[in-house]
């Protein structure tokens, strides 16, 4: 990692110029093939996909997307010829337009579309074919089709429109969502660095990683099946990881400046560190991404596809881009002031300071009622998952000012709930006019009609007396499956789009535990193999689950159970995506192995050098939890962003993982993972000796490169530490390994305290420096200790409790 960081910073124009290819020369590809999304939520060996492929068979779809025009009259009836003066024409004028077959209305002079006529009169509504489906569909085509057919309303006759194809002009400006998210996380960025310039960093290196993983996606539609969703979940993690990972190496870089190395040496330090934490940390989130495929669901596979293209391009732009874009900026990395306080005072102390050290200490001082308080919290937010029903969203679910909800209302008031989710019962053998019958006599249906017979297949069109969100539905589909049906004795199958995603749901939640295990077992071994330890990967594990209940028990009061979803501006609640749960997963265990890296990876560093946990976990806490509390910010900006997206799916999406991300942040990482680490105590760390020697090493945060490391020091002649080491009584201990490190964990020398307890030191030169000092029986100690001109004499006192203090006295 530091040789490829120094290359690109040192060939910084090069990688400028590959990435600026890359960028419009996929954008050119992209726009020229243009996108071949298909969304394909059948499931193999469920009743639904077996009734779909029986109607593709018998009837082949030759035509395009089927929409809906629907009006009402406040006096009178819609058969009032001053009602049908202003809708006919309206009629006529749509169905001459390029791009629309057919169009269907209920006053044909045959009678043939009495039934698109409520019982009441009031309401009427009129089918309208396209010549293609609805991605097909030019906007302008649409957009003047939805402008004819309101051109015909007046006082008391109101006229809406419904469909996919409708719905296309509803949907908000592309990019808008990201375009926000953006300017959230610049805000943020700036607030956090002071600079113009740092600021642009992480924003340049996300933006062309999301660019160069749209367009890649956009290519690869048209060569396996990426659904509609894809691009806009892409956008939504590639925006988050990328700002975020770049954060974290800018911060790293900026923090080696403000110490005193030069900026090629800071680069390569900051890649060779965080660098190497972000690569494992995007590492784990393409593998909790890759869990989908466990589902072994056709309609995932392109979302993982896309998202984890977006992850990995993210990684390589951090890796590669960045490196180059800090090479161009030098010093210029810092705020002015910054740069002048350096130049005035010097490299700064390597010690946190400020409020993160004053609430790590908090933590260390009170770990029970820290981790006490986080627990309850957490177990409030997640009650209402308890709760939790899986299902779909349909045009019912928008805002009510919408055309497309106001058809949905509409459609529901004269023809009943279950007129926007009819289902088909496609019969291959037996008597359909005996199962018709029988179907209308069954709870829950309202009517039920056969369809003219083509190559031995039946289509029953049912409709019930629910709507399709509703529970009673759900039990209608299986009713007919499991007892009408069958006694029967037809061969029939259910099918429709309400049956097909009750189908999805019901699949979804069988195999969301193997997902679940899958993902957790995975995180778990990577982790056990990074931190050496079991006890770090288990509670990283639970504090997972616990983020991924309250995250969820957040969705559910918001959508399912309709808290504030109108002030959102997110529509009507209803049940939870059937596939959200897996892909909030995916992306909230890979969010959540982030953050645990880089907190876990800084305290394993210190503990690797100092062998105490107290001081690891404190000084761990100190130094990451500003940087991930920043982090967390820009991510929960740039997903709350996507409720402006205009996208049901990928609202619901946005504001979980902007719960998930905070809960993540706030609470678990800066308080309950830490106060749990407390607790622990040296068990942390604590691996089986068979194990340690069979797992293969793989070091996160690698010793750094003394030479690159290493702040300038004063000039001047070699010294000494000297001291004694005590135990709280005041008496000697003898035989207590001090050890002196440079600031960069670099051991410059060793010794072994004498019967007085007496020891000495050599120290290279003037400076800030690292002692530890441990015993048998005793716990460790570890201070920086600052040498000057002279000797420094510095006691250690050692104690059994984990609380024992160090004292230092000059002679």
């Amino acid at each position: 990692m530091a040789a490829l960081a120094r290359w690109c910073y040192r060939h910084r124009l090069v990688v400028l110029l590959i990435w600026v290819g890359a960028v419009f020369g996929l954008g050119f590809a992209g726009s020229a093939a243009g996108t071949d999304y298909a969304n394909t939520f059948s499931l193999p060996n469920t009743d639904s996909t077996r009734a779909y492929d029986l109607m593709e068979k018998a009837f082949p779809q030759s035509s395009g997307d089927t929409d809906t025009v629907v009006w009402k009259v406040d006096d009178g009836t819609v058969r009032d010829e001053s009602v049908r003066s202003r809708i006919e024409p309206k009629l006529a004028e749509i169905a001459k337009m390029a791009g629309v077959g057919e169009v269907t209305s209920p006053y044909a002079a045959d009678g043939a579309g009495a039934a698109q006529i409520s019982e009441n009169g009031r309401i009427a509504y009129a089918q309208i074919t396209f010549t293609e489906q609805a991605n097909g569909v030019p906007k302008a085509t649409v957009e003047d089709v939805v402008e004819t057919a309101q051109a015909a309303e007046r006082d008391g006759l109101q006229v809406e429109l419904g469909g996919q194809a409708i719905a296309r002009t509803e949907e908000a400006p592309a990019g808008i969502a990201e375009t926000v998210g953006i300017l959230a996380a610049a805000v943020v960025l700036f607030l956090a660095f002071g600079s113009l310039f740092a600021m642009l960093l992480p924003l340049v290196v996300a933006i062309a990683a999301l660019g160069t993983g749209l367009m890649a996606t956009s290519l690869l539609s048209h060569v396996t099946d990426v659904p509609e969703v894809a691009p806009l979940l892409g956008s939504l993690i590639g925006l988050g990881v990328g700002i975020d990972y770049a954060l974290f190496i800018v911060t790293r870089h900026r923090r080696g400046i403000l110490r005193g190395m030069k900026p090629e040496d800071a680069a390569v330090t900051a890649l060779n560190t965080s660098g190497r934490a972000v690569l494992f940390a995007g590492g784990t989130v393409c593998i909790a991404l890759a869990g989908m495929l466990v589902m072994n669901m056709r309609f995932l596979d392109g979302v993982v596809v896309a998202t984890s293209l977006t992850v990995v391009l993210s990684v390589l732009a951090a890796t590669t881009l960045l490196p180059a874009l800090l090479g161009l900026l030098g010093m210029r990395v810092l705020s002015r002031r910054q740069r002048r306080r350096l130049a005035a005072t010097g490299p700064e102390s390597a010690e946190a300071s400020g409020l993160a050290a004053r609430w790590s200490s908090y933590v260390e001082r009170r770990p029970r009622s820290t981790a006490a308080m986080a627990l309850v919290a957490m177990l409030i937010l997640a009650f209402p998952v308890l709760s939790i029903r899986l299902g779909a969203t349909d045009q019912g679910n928008r805002q009510e000012s919408t055309t497309t909800r106001q058809t949905y209302d509409l459609l529901a008031e004269g023809f009943g709930p279950g007129f926007n989710g009819p289902l088909q019962v496609v019969v291959a053998k037996g008597d359909a006019n005996a199962l018709v019958a029988t179907i209308r006599t069954t709870d829950g249906v309202a009517q039920a009609a056969a369809a003219p017979p083509s190559q031995g297949i039946t289509v029953i069109q049912v409709v019930p007396t629910t709507s399709p969100q509703s529970k009673a539905t759900d039990q209608l589909i299986d009713r007919l499956r499991d007892e009408v049906i069958p006694a029967s004795g037809a061969e029939a199958h259910v099918g429709g789009v309400t049956a097909i995603f009750k189908d999805f749901a019901a699949v979804t939640g069988d195999r969301l535990p193997y997902f679940v295990a899958a993902i957790i077992s995975l995180g778990f071994l990577l982790l056990m193999v990074a931190f050496r330890s079991l006890v770090v990967p288990l509670t990283a594990a639970l504090m997972n689950l616990i983020a991924a209940a309250a995250s969820f028990g957040v969705l559910v009061a918001i959508f399912q159970w309709g808290w504030g979803t109108e002030l959102l501006g997110i529509g009507k609640e209803g049940p939870i995506t059937a596939f959200l749960p897996v892909i909030m997963l995916s992306l909230l265990f890979g969010l959540s192995m982030d953050y645990q890296v880089f907190l876990v990876s800084r305290m394993h560093e210190e503990w690797v050098h100092t062998k105490d946990n107290a001081r690891a976990v404190r000084v761990g806490l100190a130094e990451t939890s500003r940087v991930i509390n920043c982090a967390a910010l820009i991510m929960i900006c740039v997903f709350s962003a996507f409720v402006l997206s205009g996208d049901l799916e990928g609202a619901m999406a946005g504001i979980g993982l902007a719960a998930a991300v905070a809960l993540d942040a706030f609470i678990l990482r800066t308080a309950l993972v830490p106060a749990a680490m407390h607790l622990l105590g040296n068990s942390n760390w604590w691996l089986p000796a068979g194990l340690e020697e069979r797992l293969p090493h793989l070091a996160v945060e690698p010793k750094e490169d003394p030479e690159a490391t290493e702040p300038a020091r004063p000039t001047g002649s070699a010294s000494v530490v000297h001291g004694y080491v005590r135990d709280a009584e005041g008496a000697p201990v003898e035989g207590a390994t001090v050890t002196l490190r440079s600031k960069g964990g670099r051991q410059l020398d060793r010794v072994t305290s004498l019967a007085d307890g007496s020891y000495i030191l050599s120290v290279p030169a003037p400076g800030a420096y690292l002692l530890a000092a441990t015993a048998v029986s005793y716990g460790s100690r570890a201070r920086q200790v600052t040498v000057e001109d002279g000797p420094l004499v510095y006691d250690v006192e050692l104690s059994e409790a984990s609380e024992a203090s160090e004292e230092e006295a000059a002679r």
